[in-house]
């Protein structure tokens, strides 16, 4: 008498309709977010995200996985900004400018601080997503360093903490209203890391774990 094999099943794959929401709802909450802080209410989410908040709570049991989420994704788009500009031939320096505007408009300032007070920092798809920006950052600034563009004595945390200040508004403006100047002074920044140097930097060169120790 043989055993029946157990019927092997095909992995059910999410919807089309069902991935766009996703991404509408992650979409939706990275810009409430930025505007309101971690806090604003999931419904709200819903309601920017045209989708109801049944469909919020089936995608995300909670508010800490939306968050991670929201982080995780604009890492990833962070990490693909840095991918395209290590791509390029052309002049490194310049690649390394595109890549810090780029990163800019992705708002890290407004997300810094949900990383550290929100959810588990160290959780191991953000622990995955931060690693791979990191080493495509510092791959980056060292062809820039290599072609004598770039001053030796910056580290890669020296760039991200730059952009994370520079593209914070101040207290009181709305986020949007910082767009007028924050590419400008990103400028301001990226021309004095031009080599060659003109001053010595006070301290030693910034790398992303003095930032997550400070």
């Amino acid at each position: 008498m043989q055993t029946a094999l157990p019927v092997q099943r095909k992995a059910t794959r999410p919807r089309a309709d069902a991935l766009r929401n996703r991404e509408r709802i992650v979409t939706a909450a990275r810009e409430m977010f930025v505007e309101h802080g971690p806090d604003v209410p999931l419904d709200e989410i819903a309601r920017r995200a045209g989708v109801g908040n049944a469909t919020v709570y089936r995608n995300f049991p909670d508010r800490d996985a939306l968050v991670r989420e929201v982080v995780c994704s604009v890492m990833d788009r962070t990490t693909a900004a840095a991918e395209a500009a290590l791509a390029e031939t052309g002049d490194a320096f310049e690649a390394l400018e595109r890549f810090v505007h780029a990163t800019a408009d992705e708002r890290i300032s407004a997300l810094c601080p949900m990383i550290q007070s929100t959810f588990d920092q160290h959780h191991p798809d953000l622990e995955a997503s931060r690693l791979r920006c990191e080493q495509l950052v510092v791959a980056l600034m060292d062809r820039a360093k290599a072609a004598g563009q770039l001053r030796p004595d910056v580290g890669v945390g020296d760039v991200m903490i730059a952009i994370a200040q520079l593209s914070r508004p101040p207290a009181g403006t709305p986020c949007f209203r910082v767009d007028d100047f924050v590419h400008r002074h990103l400028q301001l920044f990226l021309d004095g890391l031009r080599a060659p140097a003109r001053s010595a930097l006070p301290g030693t060169a910034l790398t992303m774990e003095d930032l997550r120790k400070a």
